[in-house]
């Protein structure tokens, strides 16, 4: 799949033909992120896009902060139009996701339809009933803690 910021400085394609998973996360910090009451992320493996290709490192600046389960939050944004492009965790003991988190809007083609809804205790609106959700993270894949 194309990913490309609102400017078109930042491009590249996906590692796989559709993301493992797609969110739409109601935390605090996506909604500060994304302006908006919810940010939308498309879970790729982090293999292909890390390490960052060397044009990729020179168009993307990162921020990181803190998370409230002890991890730490890399977001990379574009250096020319701000857009946040994506974000990586690292658990608390440093080890890097092997995913890492696409900002759906910027994925060309991407089907909304089969998103879920994550961290919906800070939601700012109704989840419709019929949605897959979850209060706050969501479990693990099988086979993976």
């Amino acid at each position: 799949m194309d990913v490309k910021c609102q400017c078109g400085l930042v491009a590249f394609k996906t590692p796989t033909p559709e993301p493992l998973n797609l969110y739409h996360c109601h935390c605090v910090e996506c909604q500060k992120q994304a302006s908006s009451a919810f940010g939308t992320s498309a879970i790729f493996p982090a293999e292909g896009i890390f390490p960052l290709s060397p044009e990729l490192k020179a168009n993307l600046r990162c921020w990181t902060r803190p998370s409230k389960e002890g991890r730490t939050v890399d977001g990379y944004f574009c250096k020319e139009c701000g857009v946040r492009v994506l974000h990586r965790i690292r658990e608390a003991d440093g080890r890097e996701r092997p995913t890492v988190s696409v900002k759906g809007g910027l994925v060309e083609g991407l089907d909304w339809s089969k998103a879920g809804h994550i961290f919906t205790r800070s939601a700012v609106f109704p989840i419709p009933e019929t949605a897959v959700q979850y209060a706050g993270s969501p479990p693990p894949p099988p086979g993976k803690k």
